[in-house]
């Protein structure tokens, strides 16, 4: 059983939960390697279309590198899929949901911005404070965050090391939703229930050719790329299921193959 996080299934959803509530859910490299193996259960499992990332307790989804463990002197070699298993995944084609109670600063703010969706609680604050410690965000930060929320925003949160609430965050476009404390898995669940509706063939698709079209300079580039996710739609069991069930006017039995 792992230590650094708790997995659990619910139909087609998985839930990681950060497990280190008593250093504000910070994350070390033997952390990060639960998380890393985790998500790799995560993307293997056929069945597990959705993955909702949240930490334990309530004061925060993470505070980012654990810099108690690095100043002791111990190793800093986090997994290839980079820092808390995810900012440098990029080979995952399922949604993945952050589920933001509390903080969310440094590397745990990156791992936000590693997710497709996020939602956060009323009392989570978002930042990367690394210049404050002579540090930067070089899990992904630095470059995540300017290709979500453009330029001059990116630069006021990434040259002061400010944080931003929640309700900022939502302004900006870094979440989603912001609910009530109380309501924040409800409505994590809400968001993923809403994907297992769709196709998972449908949304595996959507993800990369949408991720895939931005390395293209232009619209029109983009447009006329191909993409192998797309030929994998059109050779699905889904791409008949969909129209088959439409015409029947009944729900249809995706397989996500």
């Amino acid at each position: 059983m792992p230590e650094f996080c708790k997995i659990e299934r619910d139909g087609h959803v998985t839930t990681i939960t950060i497990q280190r509530p008593e250093v504000m859910n910070a994350i070390h490299p033997p952390a990060s390697r639960e998380l890393s193996e985790a998500f790799d259960a995560f993307v293997a499992d056929p069945d597990a279309w959705v993955a909702i990332l949240t930490g334990a307790g309530d004061k925060a989804f993470s505070a980012g590198n654990d810099l108690k463990y690095q100043a002791a002197g111990n190793k800093i070699d986090g997994p290839p899929s980079g820092f808390g298993g995810i900012t440098a995944r990029f080979d995952n084609p399922k949604p993945v949901i952050a589920a933001v109670n509390g903080l969310a600063l440094g590397g745990g703010f990156e791992m936000v911005l590693a997710c497709d969706i996020a939602i956060a609680s009323e009392n989570a604050s978002f930042g990367l404070p690394e210049p404050r410690v002579g540090l930067a965000a070089l899990a992904g930060g630095m470059h995540r965050l300017p290709r979500q929320i453009g330029t001059k925003p990116a630069m006021g949160m990434l040259l002061t090391g400010r944080r931003v609430a929640a309700r900022e965050a939502q302004a900006l476009g870094i979440v989603n939703e912001v609910v009530a404390p109380g309501e924040l898995m409800a409505a994590a669940r809400r968001w993923a229930d809403q994907i297992c509706e769709c196709s998972p063939v449908s949304v595996r698709t959507t993800k990369r050719v949408a991720l895939d079209g931005l390395a293209h300079a232009s619209l029109h580039e983009a447009m006329e790329a191909r993409y192998p996710a797309i030929v994998e739609l059109v050779k699905s069991e889904d791409f008949i299921e969909g129209p088959r069930a439409f015409a029947e006017k009944r729900k249809p039995k995706w397989t996500g193959r």
